[in-house]
């Protein structure tokens, strides 16, 4: 009866079936699995689909011919199971670069390399069939009060949002953010 099956349209992140269970405290206690193979344990209990930061996928360091491997193996692991990539996402977080915000931060060239890793990452998304491109502010001060000016922060996102709309639209893409 709670079987799910994919008319029940289950989406899983990369990042949480993946996780390898490392805490503060101690070393990982799962082992790390390729994007792909996530996809195909994610088939075998019936998920609908999965969904991704970019460095979920592909790691930021991956060189073209690495992310093209990585690419090629998670589309045939999607066709194999016939899940779908229904939302994708940036990690804007996890780089100590971002410890001052992304979209929002102090230094111009770290909000131009963030519009820069979105825009890479929009592409990604839609390459794999995203319709869905979510936004989560990880470190745009939500933390740290006295970090900038909220006025002016709220005009850089601002900023950003409005580059990333003309930027989806310049490129024909289908895409609704959230």
């Amino acid at each position: 009866m709670y079987t799910p099956k994919p008319e029940h349209k289950f989406t899983f992140g990369l990042w949480t079936v993946g996780n390898i269970g490392r805490d503060p405290f101690g070393e990982p206690v799962r082992p790390a699995l390729s994007p792909a193979d996530l996809v195909y344990l994610l088939g075998d209990v019936g998920a609908y689909g999965v969904n991704f930061h970019d460095n979920d996928l592909v790691p930021i360091d991956a060189t073209p011919a690495e992310r093209d491997k990585i690419v090629a193996e998670f589309k045939k692991a999607l066709a194999d199971t016939g899940l779908v990539v229904p939302m994708a996402t940036t990690n804007l977080f996890g780089d100590a670069i971002f410890k001052d915000g992304a979209f929002t931060s102090n230094d111009a060239k770290v909000r131009a390399y963030a519009l820069q890793k979105t825009m890479n990452s929009i592409d990604l998304g839609v390459e794999m069939g995203a319709e869905i491109y979510v936004f989560w502010g990880g470190r745009e001060g939500t933390e740290t009060d006295a970090s900038k000016d909220p006025i002016l922060a709220v005009k850089r996102n601002r900023e950003a949002m409005n580059f990333l709309c003309e930027y989806v639209l310049d490129q024909g893409y289908d895409l609704k953010f959230a």
